[in-house]
């Protein structure tokens, strides 16, 4: 087996303990009355977890799940705190459109000069 195909597995593994660890926790959540912040919480280290790991078994870091894993904790964290400001959902929001736009934009189509 090469490297590249043992490397391969290895990310595979990493995302897939990931995956179930996640539903197992949302299982829990659902079953239990853990506050919406502390989910959140678990989720973020869960994530960025992953990535550890990832740095861990010489695999490349995913910038995308570090976004992701950071903005779960500080929401959570923002929650557990119980901050009045809105500032956390309207980073969230403007990430998850950041996300679909770059993916929906015709790479080729930039706007022209006035």
């Amino acid at each position: 087996m090469g490297e590249e195909t043992k490397r391969h597995e290895v990310a595979q593994t990493i995302s897939a303990v990931g995956w179930g660890a996640f539903f197992v926790w949302i299982g829990v959540v659902m079953m239990t009355e853990v506050p919406p912040g502390w989910a959140l919480v678990v989720i973020g280290v869960m994530t960025l977890a992953g990535q550890v790991a990832r740095i861990a078994f010489g695999l490349a870091q995913e910038g995308f799940w570090l976004i992701v894993g950071a903005l779960f904790l500080v929401g959570g964290i923002w929650q557990l705190f119980d901050v009045q400001l809105q500032l956390v959902p309207a980073l969230l929001i403007g990430c998850g459109l950041a996300v679909i736009l770059t993916r929906v934009w015709p790479k080729g189509w930039k706007r022209k000069p006035a």
